[in-house]
């Protein structure tokens, strides 16, 4: 079964960490990533560019209208995820704990299971 972990971002909390915890939190990801790479569980993984980066685009009249800045304005922000295969929920929180942002307070990990799934290789129901 797939889960994202997806990881939220408080500049706020991250800001107020030192030099070497913030080292350690971006050094952790790479162990995290070789972790899960060698048990077989990581399907892909994204960082995000900042919510300053981002626009929204909706269509109105037939036609985009496109909107500077985040979908939802607050202090926190989606900064990056993990897709992975587990066996369980239960695999996916363990290996969710194991995410160094995970141990940060004020930081969490959010587990979400994935209902639908297509990729540029894989054939689905929608084609």
């Amino acid at each position: 079964m797939k889960f994202l972990l997806t990881m939220h971002m408080n500049p706020a909390v991250w800001e107020a960490l030192s030099e070497e915890t913030r080292d350690s939190v971006m050094t952790g990801h790479g162990d995290f990533i070789t972790k899960i790479r060698a048990s077989g569980e990581l399907i892909s993984t994204q960082a995000l560019g900042s919510p300053d980066e981002s626009a929204v685009v909706r269509v109105r009249g037939g036609a985009p209208v496109v909107t500077d800045g985040p979908y939802i304005e607050s202090k926190e922000f989606l900064a990056g995820y993990y897709l992975v295969e587990c066996e369980s929920r239960d695999r996916a929180l363990e290996v969710a704990a194991m995410i160094p942002d995970a141990g940060i307070e004020g930081l969490g990990i959010e587990v979400r299971p994935v209902v639908f799934f297509a990729d540029a290789e894989s054939e689905t129901e929608f084609g």
